[in-house]
């Protein structure tokens, strides 16, 4: 996170308009601008682990992991700067929840790429902090008002949930199949075979459907859950506690905060950070799957058939197998044949 994003980029055009202003940074913070910017004082709310690691390693209780802000983080903050998501329902939660806690007549700057659907945030803010458009550089547009009516913001009204395979999956805005299995998953299920036991780490779990699935129709497992996004977190956690089912949920950047080996670990991992293509994430998840398998067990993974993870996999397992695959989908499954060792 050394180098500066595009949305970043423009801010640093402004550099000069915020030297004393009181600054909270919220938002798709992928870099460690904030930790950066010359201010009167700054502070960081993000709900990615990954992106607080590295902001907090800089700014220490400055910089916040969490579901939702909370006054102590916001403090006397005068001015919001907000990275846009790349998801609309997301982008609405986080800025409903901190401009709720701001007060009137706070600067309010929304910057992020035009693909992303940045130009919605004049819509969505229109009623208590109208928008206007002040830059507009390497593909990135950055808007600036000034907030003029608290919005409500009450957390338990942005929750949802639907139903999969008689149980019941919770749900908030920036959880990925946060309206329903998505397709890649599903394929991922279909190779699970009853009666599984044993611990299983999933890895990315979202709304945590893959594992009440498994917990399912294989009683014994003993199940973590681990995501980078609070959101999902929360949603995994609500999930097993819908469906009476046993499981530890830890926010954790892929295996940081893990400890311990596994019978299998599954996963259908991200290939996007934001609206950035990034194999970071799946690239850690196979390389350190070694170091987190007892002897004889799998990794097993869902991907798309584009994606390159067959010469990672050999690396590190000594050999892979696809059990499953559509036009779109391929179904990996590697086994640790040497504990903590490369075959």
């Amino acid at each position: 996170m050394s180098a500066f994003t595009p949305a970043s980029e423009v801010l640093l055009r402004h550099s000069d308009d915020f030297t004393e202003s009181r600054v909270l940074f919220a938002g798709d913070m992928q870099d460690d601008l904030p930790a950066r910017f010359d201010t009167a004082a700054s502070r960081a709310h993000t709900q990615q682990f990954h992106h607080w690691q590295v902001l907090s390693a800089q700014m220490g209780e400055n910089a916040q992991y969490g579901l939702v802000a909370g006054a102590d983080i916001v403090a006397d903050s005068n001015t919001l700067i907000y990275y846009w998501p790349k998801n609309k329902p997301e982008a609405q939660f986080q800025l409903m929840n901190i401009l709720s806690l701001m007060p009137i007549g706070t600067d309010v700057f929304v910057v992020g790429e035009n693909r992303s659907g940045v130009r919605s945030a004049e819509q969505m803010l229109a009623d208590i902090c109208p928008l206007t458009k002040i830059d507009s550089a390497r593909r990135c547009g950055l808007y600036h008002g000034r907030l003029e009516q608290q919005p409500a913001f009450d957390e338990n009204g942005w929750w949802d949930e639907y139903p999969h395979d008689e149980m019941t999956v919770k749900t908030l805005p920036g959880v990925f199949s946060r309206d329903g299995l998505d397709t890649g998953s599903k394929l991922l299920l279909s190779t699970l075979t009853p009666h599984t036991k044993g611990k299983v780490l999933d890895v990315g779990c979202g709304a945590g459907v893959l594992a009440i699935t498994l917990a399912s129709h294989s009683p014994k497992v003993r199940l973590t859950l681990s995501d980078v996004s609070a959101p999902a977190v929360a949603a995994s956690r609500a999930t097993l506690a819908a469906n009476g089912i046993e499981g530890e949920v830890i926010a954790s950047n892929v295996y940081s905060e893990i400890n311990g080996r596994f019978d299998m670990i599954i996963s259908n991992p991200p290939f996007h950070d934001g609206m950035q293509t990034s194999l970071d994430a799946a690239h850690q998840l196979i390389r350190g799957a070694a170091r987190h398998l007892n002897m004889g067990g799998e990794l097993r993974i869902v991907a798309n058939a584009f994606l390159a993870y067959p010469n990672v996999l050999d690396e590190v397992f000594g050999s892979h197998e696809v059990i499953a695959q559509t036009g779109r989908f391929k179904v990996y499954r590697a086994v640790l044949t040497r504990a903590g060792k490369k075959r």
